[in-house]
């Protein structure tokens, strides 16, 4: 199998080596051609993974049409705010019906599109399906066990993206619900956040509990109000995103969180990370549409409140976590008014 991945970031490059590994013949697409250069040369990607050594039989270019050529699967692992333009970019290139595979997590803020609608809107005649889950880069390139899901309506897609990167150490599981899948993959970089600003102001683990479990609620209520599943949110694109982007100081949009409630600015916060903390853009987006469609995200409200309104960080903090209660799991009580 042939195998492009769009984008030498940390998660497109370790997922590069597992394709590699699996016999698979891989090439990157680097816009840089310093590191096209560097990955060809020394097997390395010394910004995002310096002791890595990568498979051999990779070959990296800054030349699209040339990465993509007689690939049977695209993987597209570009930051969100670059999918239109490399999208744009790939309809000029690509062979008619190859199967495209998303890892990028995050939303489109004209019409507020998941990741999956907007390669759609670009690349209309080809399969697609996303990946996501509990998978911390460096972990993934350490070999630790991991597992993720891969969704899509496709069984190709499915059976594919199996064949290339499904290993002993990064197990693959199917969903045909790529509405959760994304949204549970953009949603988690929000409420990590506010898992670090809880983190940094010292709370208990009960009040961490509390937190995590009340953000899944508001993640799968605004899944069902786009059309999802909520029952997906049980499986590791929800709940095991979560938690994981919730207590892991690897975590860049945890990182950001800890940081502001340690009383840095959200500019200060993003310039030591030094990577981009898509919850941050993501939060904005979807406050808005909350707020448009009357969606009850009173974790997300007050989150917005700290770090777009100036509201105090520890005062707003306790507010997001006391609002009035209702329901436990609203879906098994239909009736119940949604709320914390």
């Amino acid at each position: 199998m042939r195998v492009a991945v769009i984008g030498a970031g940390s998660f497109g490059t370790v997922l590069a080596d597992i394709a590699a590994h699996n016999r698979c013949v891989v090439r990157i697409y680097a816009r840089r051609t310093d590191l096209a250069e560097e990955i060809n040369l020394y097997r390395r990607n010394t910004r995002y993974h310096p002791g890595l050594e990568l498979h051999d039989s990779i070959h990296a270019a800054s030349d699209l049409r040339e990465v993509v050529h007689e690939a049977d699967l695209v993987l597209l692992s570009v930051p969100s705010k670059s999918m239109d333009h490399v999208c744009s970019d790939l309809a000029q290139v690509i062979a008619e019906e190859t199967v495209l595979l998303s890892t990028t997590k995050g939303i489109r803020s004209d019409g507020f599109k998941l990741m999956s609608q907007v390669i759609s809107e670009r690349l209309p005649d080809h399969p697609i399906g996303v990946l996501s889950g509990p998978n911390l880069a460096h972990e993934v390139a350490e070999r630790h066990l991991t597992a993720s899901v891969v969704a899509s309506e496709s069984p190709i897609v499915r059976k594919l993206t199996r064949d290339a990167f499904a290993t002993k150490y990064f197990r693959l599981y199917s969903s045909e619900d790529l509405i959760s899948v994304e949204l549970g993959g953009a949603l988690k970089n929000i409420y990590a956040i506010a898992a670090g600003l809880a983190d940094g102001l010292g709370v208990g683990q009960n009040t961490r509990a509390l937190l995590i479990t009340r953000s899944l609620a508001e993640m799968s209520r605004l899944s069902a109000h786009m059309g999802g599943n909520p029952l997906s949110f049980l499986g590791l694109a929800g709940v095991g995103d979560l938690y994981v982007t919730s207590v892991s100081p690897l975590s860049r949009n945890f990182r950001v969180g800890k940081a502001l409630a340690e009383g840095h600015t959200l500019q200060a916060a993003e310039a030591a990370l030094g990577q981009v903390a898509e919850g941050v853009n993501t939060l904005e987006l979807v406050y808005e549409k909350c707020q448009q469609d009357l969606v009850a995200m009173p974790i997300l409200s007050a989150l917005y409140d700290v770090i777009f309104g100036g509201r105090p960080v520890r005062q707003t903090a306790l507010r997001m976590m006391q609002t009035v209660h209702t329901s436990d799991v609203e879906f098994l009580m239909p009736g119940a008014k949604p709320s914390l």
